[in-house]
Formats: structure tokens, sequence, C-alpha cells
């Protein structure tokens, strides 16, 4: 049984850092990403991370927000940099699919709450 634990969110003002965690359990993946979902929006594309560290972000977190994976722990993680109080969301972990857009999603965790001061 697959299962993503994620941890970090919080309340931080604008300018601020936080970093998510999401540990998976069940088996190793070859790529997991995060997703993100404000109050009233659909959720979206943040960034994706391959099993050989190839990644790749959304255009509004590029140069802000990294992504990076620690096989050995089977956990992936999102540091967030110069955060916006746009980037308030729900922070979602997720086992992809696949590789490239539209980043199907065959996991899910539970969702961490983001959410920047301004």
């Amino acid at each position: 049984q697959v299962q993503l634990v994620e941890s970090g969110g919080g309340l931080v003002q604008a300018g601020g850092s936080l970093r998510l965690s999401c540990a998976a359990s069940g088996r190793t993946f070859n790529a997991m990403g995060w997703f993100r979902q404000a109050p009233g929006k659909e959720r979206e594309f943040v960034a994706a991370a391959s099993w050989t560290s190839r990644t790749y972000y959304a255009d509004s977190v590029k140069g802000r927000f990294t992504i990076s994976r620690d096989n050995a722990k089977n956990t992936v993680y999102l540091q967030m940099n110069s955060l916006k109080p746009e980037d308030t969301a729900v922070y979602y972990c997720a086992v992809l699919g696949g590789w490239g857009k539209p980043w199907p999603s065959d996991y899910w965790g539970q969702g961490t709450q983001v959410t920047v001061s301004s």
C-alpha cells in the first residue's frame, strides 16, 4: 500500500522560507512532485523530480523553490524561499505517473497548509 506523508507547512511572512517534506512508503518511485491548491482555484503543478534528480518547475516558482530527493529515505523535499502571499495554498505531494505535462499523478498525500502573510 502506498502512503505519502507530508510535513513542514506553516505560517510565514512574505520573503521568508519553508521546507516541505514528503515521505513515501510502499515502494520507490521514478518521479515525484508537488502540487498546490489555493482557495477557489484549481490544483496546479509546482515542481517534479525524477529518480535521477532531473527537475522541472512551474514558471511561477522557478528560481525561488527547489525540489530535491533522498532516494535512500524515499523522501522528496520542497525548499521554498522568497515566499509571496500568492504562494498561500495547500501543498500536496504526489507520485507521478509519467514525466511531462500534464503531470499525471497516481498517488497523493493528505496535503499541508502553507500560509504567507504580507
